[in-house]
């Protein structure tokens, strides 16, 4: 039963973070309702925290709760109507699966292949110099 129920948080917290993505989006948001929902992907995404996850206790409770109270703050942040619609569009894309971005994909790919072209010319230099 405990299982059950943090599965479901966690589905809900997933939904509600592609609605908030998808309203950031949306040209009926505020900007500085984009700029929250930016500022806290930036900060969930980010290798840099403000308490770093190797302090005992302290390193993830940041994220447990900082992140949740910006999605929070965020959807109070967003109109009701785009909100409403955004999360519309989350239950369709969802009950036809998981969404998928093909920019992203790409994006990622030439990250990693910069990142090694980069590494074996560094190796190059160092090696064979």
């Amino acid at each position: 039963m405990f299982p059950e129920k943090w599965k479901k948080r966690a589905l809900h917290l997933k939904a509600e973070t592609f609605a908030l993505y998808l309203a950031a989006r949306d040209p009926g948001t505020p900007w500085y309702a984009k700029l929250l929902v930016a500022g806290i992907v930036a900060y969930a995404l980010s290798p840099i925290d403000l308490i770093p996850d190797f302090v005992p206790v302290l390193g993830y409770l940041d994220d447990l709760i900082l992140i949740p109270l910006g999605i929070a703050l965020a959807i109070k942040l967003v109109p009701d109507r785009v909100l409403a619609r955004c999360r519309l569009r989350v239950q369709e894309t969802m009950q036809d699966g998981k969404p998928v971005s093909r920019l992203s994909g790409a994006v990622i790919i030439l990250v990693w292949l910069v990142l090694a072209v980069s590494f074996m010319l560094w190796a190059y230099k160092i090696f064979m110099a």
